[in-house]
C-alpha cells in the first residue's frame, strides 16, 4: 500500500499543477467579458442585426423574452426562442404572446419587431447614461425575480433614470442575462423594465 502511495504521488503533484497553471477568470476578467457581450447584443437590436444576435444567443437553453421585471418560467412562461428561430425572425410574420401589459391585463400579441421596438429596445440603451453589472437599479411595483429565474446567470442593467417632468415615473431599464457553457457567455435572458401599477 505505501509504494502505491509512493508511485501515485507524483501524478497527482502533477495534476495539482497541471490544474493549478491553467489561469482562471477573475471576477474583473468577467465582469469586462459580460458587459462587453451586454454591449454586443445592445448592437445588434439596435441594428436589427439577428445573425449576429443568433450567434450570442445560449445554444441550448435559447433566449427567454420578458416584457416586465418578473420573469416567467416554466411552461405558460415568457416567450423562449433558440438560436436558429432568432436568425430568422426578421422573415416570420407570426404574432407571439408576450406576456400581459402592465395595468390593463391585455394579452401583449405582437410581431417579433413590434415587441423589440415596445419592450426591448424602446430606448437607444447603448446611449444609457447608467450601465450597471449584476445589479438592479431601480424597479417599480413589479418583483424582480432575475436572479431566482437565472440562478447560474450574470446581468448588465442599461437605465434611463426618470425626468423631473413626470416625477421620475418614466425610467426605463433593459437586463441581458448570460450564462456560461464552456469559455463563452451566451444570451438566455432579455429584460424589460419599467414604472408598472
Amino acid at each position: 500500500m505505501r509504494y502505491l502511495a509512493l508511485l501515485l504521488a507524483p501524478v497527482l503533484v502533477l495534476a495539482l499543477l497541471a490544474g493549478c497553471s491553467r489561469p482562471q477568470p477573475t471576477n474583473g476578467e468577467v465582469k469586462m467579458t459580460v458587459m462587453a457581450r451586454a454591449r454586443e447584443v445592445a448592437t445588434a437590436f439596435r441594428d436589427r442585426d439577428m445573425a449576429k444576435l443568433a450567434i450570442m444567443v445560449h445554444p441550448d437553453k435559447g433566449v427567454r423574452f420578458s416584457p416586465y421585471s418578473f420573469v416567467r418560467t416554466g411552461q405558460d412562461g415568457d416567450v423562449v426562442l433558440t438560436a436558429n428561430e432568432v436568425r430568422l425572425i426578421l422573415a416570420d410574420s407570426r404574432s407571439f404572446t408576450w406576456g400581459v401589459s402592465d395595468g390593463k391585463g391585455d394579452p401583449i400579441v405582437l410581431g417579433f419587431w413590434s415587441y423589440v421596438q415596445g419592450f426591448v429596445y424602446d430606448r437607444d440603451f447603448l446611449a444609457a447614461p447608467v450601465v450597471e453589472f449584476n445589479k438592479v437599479v431601480m424597479q417599480g411595483n413589479t418583483v424582480v425575480n432575475i436572479t431566482d429565474a437565472y440562478p447560474d446567470g450574470l446581468f448588465v442593467e442599461f437605465h434611463f433614470p426618470g425626468t423631473e417632468q413626470y416625477s421620475g415615473y418614466d425610467w426605463d431599464s433593459l437586463r441581458l442575462v448570460f450564462e456560461q457553457k464552456g469559455k463563452t457567455w451566451y444570451l438566455v435572458g432579455v429584460v424589460h423594465d419599467q414604472w408598472t401599477i
